[in-house]
């Protein structure tokens, strides 16, 4: 039997924008994203730029960053990724991030945005991604958001993207998929608490 304030309570989602590079993308993908998710009453976002969370790749469990984070990475019911794709694979800023917290992942469910260049779209990315969550017991959504010749998403005004439609589907999509799975886990953990 299901709880009524564990289901209608709104997930907690953490959006984590993943590049840091100079000129990036990432910021008008994610600023996209976080406004077709303002629009649903069934989630509440959390934005987490890894560019403004750079972490070093040594990190020492006391450092002052990491310990800043932690606690938003924490309470998070579910995440979303923007991720790029570099050089088929993971920005290095956000693999460290995501390397530097254990616990603050697990059993949570992930859904992927991506992009590049180039007609991958960002999936080889994504791939890599559900690899490394997957470590950490998350469950990866299946139906994901890509946006393949980044570039031709932006009009002549530079507005992104272009033709939102189709992208609003698949984020719908994807969310309706991530919420469903994080009540899930929020039922089960709230009868027995997980432990890997």
């Amino acid at each position: 039997m299901s709880t009524p304030g564990l289901v209608t309570r709104p997930v907690r989602v953490t959006l984590l924008v993943g590049s840091a590079r100079d000129g990036r993308l990432a910021p008008d993908v994610a600023g996209w994203f976080a406004r077709v998710a303002s629009r649903r009453d069934d989630l509440v976002l959390d934005v987490v730029d890894v560019a403004g969370h750079l972490l070093p790749a040594s990190l020492d469990a006391d450092d002052p960053a990491a310990a800043a984070l932690r606690p938003r990475l924490t309470g998070a019911e579910a995440y979303v990724v923007v991720v790029p794709e570099y050089n088929r694979s993971v920005p290095g800023p956000l693999k460290t991030l995501i390397d530097s917290f254990q616990s603050e992942w697990q059993a949570k469910p992930v859904g992927f945005v991506g992009y590049g260049l180039g007609t991958a779209g960002g999936v080889r990315a994504i791939e890599h991604l559900r690899q490394i969550f997957a470590e950490f017991h998350c469950v990866g959504m299946k139906d994901i958001v890509t946006f393949p010749r980044i570039l031709d998403h932006y009009d002549a005004e530079g507005r992104f993207p272009a033709d939102p439609e189709g992208a609003e589907s698949a984020a719908k999509l994807m969310l309706d998929q991530l919420l469903w799975w994080a009540r899930a886990l929020r039922e089960a953990k709230a009868v027995r608490p997980y432990s890997s």
